[in-house]
């Protein structure tokens, strides 16, 4: 295990400030919440697949926060992957692998960073008001199934510029790619998503992980023996702000969130599971120091 300790870590108190004063003061108004919203946990569309306990820590503050993108799914707010759901109430495409998953990788994290983590993710909506900026690094999973309103992606775009980090992930074929880039598109009209190369830092932030760029973590259905077409080269994109730094990751052709969810599930590749695992807390490492 080759594994890289930043020396640039911050104290909880330190961070929350951060978070506060660097992503949550508006330029325009003061922030919607004085105080971040709390924890709250909402279903998900996988159901008894992706629960997980809740720890015995959960109300322990941290100094990071893995943070789970809320957003209305494509097909309007009781459409794609949630039947009936109104995605405010979960159930829909952004609950993919969730909480199981992230709760996984907060145990990674904790296991292998300095990084004092909260034991619980934090869902984080776009709709409610200023409250995105006291979380720093956001997941969103099934990412093609997303479709943001004007509003939404301005919003979401003033986050990333102001420091944010969203990973996105969980989303196969070209199909769902072009899907993926119209939103996206939305949030930054003026920016390029770039091919990444195997020498970008989040790829060597705290696990040196060589040749991500042709790895590709199965979905479930692979790994278990099923496939469904889930498959494709993989692609490693992101976009990057005026000085360099990497605001978003976007693993298409790739489940990373499922290497998290089953990685404690003898069916689902070890291997495959350790790399979903490292390349998490390299974000995570990368999130809190750039």
């Amino acid at each position: 295990m080759n594994m890289r300790i930043s020396s640039r870590w911050l104290s909880a108190g330190a961070l929350a400030a951060l978070a506060f004063a660097v992503l949550g003061a508006s330029s325009s108004s003061a922030p919607t919440y004085r105080d971040p919203l709390p924890f709250r946990e909402y279903p998900s569309f996988e159901g008894a697949d992706a629960e997980a306990p809740l720890p015995d820590d959960w109300q322990v503050p941290g100094e990071l926060v893995v943070g789970r993108l809320m957003y209305p799914s494509a097909g309007g707010r009781r459409g794609f992957f949630g039947g009936g759901y109104d995605w405010h109430q979960g159930g829909t495409g952004w609950t993919d692998d969730y909480p199981r998953g992230d709760r996984a990788l907060i145990q990674m994290i904790r296991r292998n960073t300095r990084i004092n983590v909260r034991a619980v993710e934090q869902p984080v909506s776009l709709d409610d008001g200023d409250d995105i900026f006291y979380w720093p690094f956001l997941v969103a999973g099934m990412a093609q199934s997303w479709q943001l309103s004007d509003t939404q992606a301005a919003t979401l775009r003033e986050y990333l510029l102001r420091g944010g980090f969203l990973f996105c992930d969980s989303f196969f074929g070209e199909d769902n790619w072009y899907a993926y880039e119209e939103s996206m598109k939305r949030v930054f009209p003026d920016r390029d998503i770039r091919d990444l190369t195997d020498e970008e830092i989040v790829f060597h932030a705290a696990f040196d992980l060589k040749g991500m760029t042709r790895v590709s973590i199965p979905h479930i259905s692979q790994a278990f023996g099923g496939g469904f077409g889930l498959g494709g080269t993989p692609h490693w994109r992101g976009v990057f702000d005026d000085s360099g730094r990497l605001m978003v990751l976007i693993a298409h052709n790739n489940d990373v969130g499922d290497g998290w969810q089953w990685a404690d599930d003898p069916r689902y590749p070890a291997d495959e599971a350790n790399r979903a695992l490292r390349i998490g807390s390299n974000v995570a490492v990368y999130a809190l120091t750039h």
